[in-house]
C-alpha cells in the first residue's frame, strides 16, 4: 500500500510491438520530431525497436482516473507492468490473483481491476474528499395541501440540490449547497428563514449545516 494517503498507484499492462517506423536519433541540443512513441517512452534511434503501447480502453481508464485525482486532490503513479523487472511484478502482493488491467489501488486498501470498473462513481468512491461548497440538511415540517406545488417551488431555488420526502415527525428533508466562498452558518440560516420558511405550507424547519464534510459522490 503507498505510503501517501494522497497518492494511488495505477497498474497497466501495455502491449508489446516491435517498430518498423524508423525513428531519426534526437540531435544535440534540439528537440526532436514527432514520432509513433507513446507519451513517456525514449525516443528509438532505429527501425526495428521494441515499444510499448496502451490498448484504447486502458488508455481512457487512465486519463479519467488522473483527471478524477486532480479534482480531488489525490496524485497516480502509473506502472507498467511490461517495463517493470519480471521479478518485481511476480512479488508485488498488490496484483496477485489480478486477471483484468488496469488496476487502481487506493491509500486504503480498496482496489478497481478491469476497464469495466472504471467509472465516475467509483473513482469518486475511491477517492473520498472534501467538499469544496457549504452542503446543508434542512428538515421541513407542512400542512396539507398541494405537495406539487411545495415540490415544484423548492426544485425552482438553485440552493435546492436534493428533496427527500419522509414519515414520520418531518415531512420533507431538503439538501442546500451553497458555494463556499461566500457562504457561512448565518448565511445559511438566513436562506432557510426568507426562502423556505416563505413558503405558506412550511410549518417548521429544523437545519443542520456541518462544520467539514467530505464526500464519495462525483463533484
Amino acid at each position: 500500500m503507498p505510503e501517501d494517503p494522497r497518492e494511488l498507484v495505477l497498474y497497466v499492462q501495455s502491449k508489446k510491438a516491435v517498430s518498423t517506423f524508423y525513428r531519426p536519433p534526437i540531435p544535440a541540443g534540439g528537440i526532436s520530431a514527432p514520432t509513433a512513441t507513446p507519451s513517456g517512452d525514449s525516443a528509438g534511434t532505429a527501425a526495428g525497436s521494441t515499444v510499448f503501447f496502451l490498448s484504447d480502453d486502458q488508455a481512457r481508464s487512465a486519463a479519467l482516473v488522473e483527471e478524477t485525482a486532480a479534482k480531488r486532490g489525490y496524485r497516480v503513479r502509473v506502472v507498467d507492468i511490461e517495463k517493470v523487472g519480471r521479478l518485481e511484478r511476480l512479488v508485488t502482493e498488490h496484483l496477485r490473483g489480478v486477471q483484468n488491467f488496469p488496476v487502481l489501488i487506493s491509500p486504503r486498501g480498496p482496489r478497481l481491476e478491469g476497464v469495466g470498473q472504471f467509472t465516475d462513481e467509483n473513482l469518486a468512491a475511491l477517492m473520498p474528499t472534501e467538499l469544496k461548497s457549504v452542503r446543508a440538511m434542512t428538515y421541513l415540517k407542512v400542512r396539507g395541501g398541494d405537495l406539487d406545488r411545495i415540490r415544484t417551488h423548492l426544485e425552482s431555488l438553485s440552493e435546492v440540490k436534493e428533496l427527500h420526502f419522509l414519515t414520520g415527525d418531518w415531512d420533507i428533508l431538503v439538501v442546500l449547497d451553497f458555494p463556499a466562498s461566500d457562504s457561512n452558518k448565518r448565511k445559511v440560516l438566513d436562506f432557510v428563514t426568507d426562502r423556505i420558511r416563505g413558503i405558506p405550507e412550511v410549518l417548521d424547519t429544523s437545519t443542520v449545516v456541518p462544520e467539514y464534510s467530505i464526500t464519495k459522490f462525483p463533484l
